[in-house]
């Protein structure tokens, strides 16, 4: 590995604060390390890895679509591409129709562009104002680091992409609405927030008066989408109908991909929006057998007894330790717990991957838990056990 550090520091941006471990080979929810040290992955790639790691059906329609072609661009039909799309927006429930780039943050581009555009359409007064989140986060291009509502994110890039108004909280949005909104944009779990989910009622509330306002709401699902919380979407969870959802981390499987998905399904022309790479025979591919691989688990109830077992079990870790965490939160397999300072949880977290089990940080002070979706109940407990001595250890 010393090899691939020195490289690592000699050839790449230093952008990232790398654990010491370099993974070499996965399954499911385990990982192996290049020392041959094994662990379970509570993380899946930060919410990416929904089917697990090397999913044989995934590897397997991959490699039949890699024998034959991989990208033609979007001047051309893409049959793959066509049947993600119908396969997403079936089990959205919501008549829609997508775009496809490569990431989150593109998807949110998107999202925002088809804000402006829909606010330029009718009356004098031009529309381009969009509302999210303090804490919220969508991305780390320029606009949407800006539409990203944590100051820190603002600092060294501008000036920035005019139009972005935070609310402190939910219940704040509608009173940041006037006559130069277009949207306002949320998720409805903050992720990078602190695991943080908004009040349903709210939500509700809000949605019902965006609609009299004609102001579009646009669900970033990059990270609650696609089953993580229990519905093919987290705004199925909340029953609400949004006007704008984008999508990306699980929807692959691995394979960089995002999607903005709208009921606006004439606000672009062609020319207005482009991506080179997005929606290719490979991407699109992985994405429908994931898509499928998760339709046929949560039809089968098995997503939902995974769910309540990991929430079961989640339940007892926080409970023995609650000297360390002050609150358990979340939705689905979308888990965090709060502890009680920031340098506790820098601690849970490398002896966590000491004692071969991987968890992330999200916000200040949240223990973030992402596990793959097709988590095994073997390695939900063997993940556990291996939480528990992390903290006994401390």
């Amino acid at each position: 590995m010393s090899n691939i550090v020195d490289l690592d520091k000699k050839y790449v941006l230093p952008t990232y604060a790398r654990a010491d471990v370099e993974f070499v080979s996965g399954s499911n929810a385990r990982l192996v390390d290049s020392e041959g040290k094994k662990y379970v992955d509570f993380a899946s790639g930060i919410a990416v890895c929904s089917v697990g790691h090397a999913n044989k059906r995934v590897n397997d329609a991959i490699c039949k679509q890699l024998s034959n072609i991989t990208h033609t661009s979007n001047l051309y039909y893409i049959a793959p591409q066509a049947r993600a799309a119908q396969k997403i927006v079936e089990a959205s429930g919501y008549d829609m129709k997508c775009f496809f780039g490569n990431s989150g943050a593109e998807a949110n581009e998107g999202a925002i562009k088809i804000a402006r555009k829909f606010g330029e359409k009718d009356g004098e007064i031009k529309r381009y104002k969009v509302i999210t989140l303090q804490h919220s986060f969508h991305g780390r291009t320029i606009t949407t680091v800006k539409a990203t509502g944590q100051e820190k994110m603002h600092n060294y890039f501008g000036p920035y992409p005019d139009g972005f108004v935070y609310a402190d909280n939910i219940e704040h949005v509608a009173s940041l609405v006037d006559e130069h909104t277009c949207a306002v944009m949320i998720e409805l779990v903050q992720g990078e927030g602190g695991v943080q989910p908004l009040d349903k009622k709210a939500v509700q509330e809000l949605a019902k008066f965006l609609k009299l306002k004609n102001v579009l709401l646009m669900i970033d699902e990059v990270q609650t989408g696609v089953y993580r919380t229990g519905k093919f979407l987290a705004a199925n969870y909340y029953e609400i109908e949004p006007d704008v959802v984008t999508l990306a981390k699980g929807l692959g499987g691995g394979v960089p991909i995002g999607v903005v998905m709208t009921t606006q399904k004439d606000v672009f022309s062609a020319g207005d929006h482009g991506s080179t790479f997005g929606g290719n025979f490979l991407s699109t591919t992985a994405a429908c057998e994931v898509v499928d691989i998760l339709n046929e688990i949560y039809d089968s109830g098995e997503l939902q007894k995974n769910i309540d077992y990991f929430d079961s079990e989640l339940e007892k870790f926080y409970t023995a330790h609650k000297d360390i965490f002050t609150s358990k939160v979340g939705i689905g397999m979308m888990c965090g717990l709060r502890v009680k300072d920031g340098d506790t949880l820098t601690k849970i977290i490398y002896r966590a991957r000491e004692e071969g089990v991987i968890v992330l940080k999200a916000g200040r002070d949240t223990l973030r838990l992402l596990p793959a979706l097709t988590i095994t109940k073997e390695e939900i407990d063997e993940g556990f056990i291996s939480l528990n001595r992390a903290l006994n250890s401390l």
